[in-house]
């Protein structure tokens, strides 16, 4: 069992955001709004799948994992509440999320399905967002330049997916969920989160103005295709995923822990008083 804790970000959101706000780089910009227009109805999805699982499960089985999930509920809606604030503010550059409402269609499929979907689908998800934020972690850098508060909110919620990330897997497990299944849905979502990632990043940058600039490209070709490029990266520990005996925990999760203990100062504990 995994102790999470729920925290408070300690920034203002209520501000605006400068237009190319990551270090004023185009295509980065439009890849990290992206991907947090993906953030609030799909961290719903993660929260409700994992309360759909714990459900599912025996009572003395329910209580060994009732704080686990409790703090990944937590920590998963103070990531959605935060990132609605961003996309907020990002909407008044006149870019929009069409991921979102792609997304909510698709979910209406997984109603009333085994609640080992949801899980699959979750634990997926959990993988991809826990190997960008090792990668982010580990190449914090690319957010120079940055607002320090945007800089904060980024590494944050990369530190908290780090640490969570083995909650929906071993609910799946815990619920009989088979190795073929788990590989069939990182498969899917590996096209259909790659293909929404980068199609809403394309439409950001014309919405932009600056798709067909040298600089997006060239920036898009180092962050994504070089030799440190988050997908080179995160290839092998992706490809990982489908073995058979393949555990979270296997994937060090250091800077996630080093970067929460060195930046204390940027958030405040939140009381667990609410059942998940």
């Amino acid at each position: 069992m995994t102790d999470l804790v729920v925290r408070r970000l300690l920034i203002d959101l209520e501000q605006p955001v400068a237009r190319h706000w990551c270090a004023n780089d185009a295509f980065l910009t439009a890849w990290f709004n992206a991907l947090s227009m993906s953030f609030p109805i799909g961290e719903q999805f993660f929260i409700d799948s994992v309360r759909n699982g714990l459900k599912a499960l025996p009572p003395p089985q329910q209580a060994a994992l009732q704080a686990e999930v409790q703090g990944f509920v937590g920590q998963e809606a103070t990531h959605r509440r935060i990132h609605a604030l961003f996309n907020a503010q990002i909407e008044k550059h006149g870019l929009v999320n069409e991921w979102e409402p792609r997304a909510r269609e698709r979910l209406k499929l997984m109603e009333g399905t085994d609640p080992r979907h949801g899980l699959a689908i979750t634990a997926a998800n959990e993988h991809f967002t826990a190997l960008f934020a090792e990668w982010l972690l580990a190449h914090h850098h690319v957010l120079d330049g940055s607002e320090a508060r945007l800089k904060t909110l980024w590494l944050w919620h990369s530190a908290e997916e780090a640490e969570h990330k083995c909650t929906a897997f071993d609910l799946y497990q815990a619920l009989g969920g088979s190795h073929a299944w788990r590989s069939t849905w990182m498969r899917r979502i590996t096209l259909v989160f790659l293909a929404d990632t980068l199609r809403q990043t394309v439409h950001n940058l014309r919405r932009d103005g600056t798709l067909w600039q040298w600089s997006t490209w060239r920036s898009a070709t180092h962050h994504l295709l070089g030799r440190e490029g988050l997908l080179r990266r995160t290839f092998k520990p992706w490809r990982a995923y489908f073995r058979p005996d393949f555990h979270p925990s296997q994937q060090s999760s250091e800077l996630s822990a080093h970067w929460l203990r060195d930046n204390a100062a940027s958030y405040t504990p939140v009381a667990r008083t609410q059942p998940a």
